[in-house]
């Protein structure tokens, strides 16, 4: 029988990259499930205009100007999300940088960028909330991991090089998560999705319109259903295609 996880009154999930695009559709979309929302990005407009929209579904919702790359700014995350919140059930490693060059081209700093913000702040940011996901796991089994990586992550883009590799390093980090946390009710599932209709995507709509990209929706649905299914149904990994796209 599949239980009814979908309500998540009383539930708190923290999102970053919350500000727009995927993060802010994942936010949205938990809200209306029923979690409080903490919203964490760099631009704090952004982020209160996000957590604004939370609060008109009802739900409680913080804005923490977070850049993931500082080991401060992710303590002070989880700080303020257990002082004001109480708790944390959910955990959505969204936010991410692309920057295309070719191999030989990188530069130093741009390739550092792609690390600390794509793989390193996922580390970090796990470590620092193991603690409480843990709690959330043994009073109810329904805390829960999402890692955004992307297709990138599972098929090497030529010009994305560096972002690839971060992705791939995502969906490993999230298989040796999944491996670790899971029999202990924290499940974990890495997004893999090809275009979505966000800010990162406007380098190719000359070819594909935003209309026909995967939409920001699309996602916070899939991280919905996650928290529907059983403790007995796990999904370490999840891709979104267009139709048509050969993968």
């Amino acid at each position: 029988m599949i239980l009814d996880r979908f309500t998540l009154t009383d539930r708190v999930a923290v999102v970053t990259g919350a500000g727009k695009g995927i993060g802010r559709g994942i936010a949205i979309g938990l809200a209306e499930a029923g979690a409080d929302v903490v919203c964490a990005a760099r631009t704090q407009a952004e982020i209160d205009a996000v957590a604004g929209a939370v609060r008109a579904l009802g739900r409680r919702a913080l804005a923490v100007r977070t850049d993931v790359t500082r080991t401060e700014d992710l303590e002070r995350l989880v700080a303020s999300t257990v002082a004001e919140l109480g708790r944390l059930d959910v955990l959505v490693n969204n936010a991410g940088v692309g920057i295309g060059a070719a191999v030989g081209d990188i530069a130093t700093k741009r390739l550092d960028m792609q690390l600390d913000v794509n793989l390193r702040s996922m580390i970090l940011f796990y470590r620092e909330s193991i603690g409480m996901l843990r709690e959330a796991a043994a009073e109810h089994r329904n805390a829960l991991v999402v890692n955004t990586a992307s297709i990138a992550g599972k098929h090497g883009q030529a010009w994305l090089s560096v972002y690839a590799a971060t992705k791939f390093g995502v969906v490993g980090l999230s298989q040796a998560m999944h491996k670790e946390l899971a029999q202990d009710g924290i499940p974990v599932t890495a997004l893999c999705p090809g275009f979505v209709a966000t800010a990162m995507t406007d380098w190719v709509e000359g070819e594909v319109s935003k209309d026909q990209m995967i939409q920001p929706e699309d996602i916070g649905e899939a991280v919905r259903y996650l928290l529907r299914t059983s403790p007995n149904c796990i999904v370490p990994e999840i891709q979104f295609i267009r139709p048509g796209d050969n993968v």
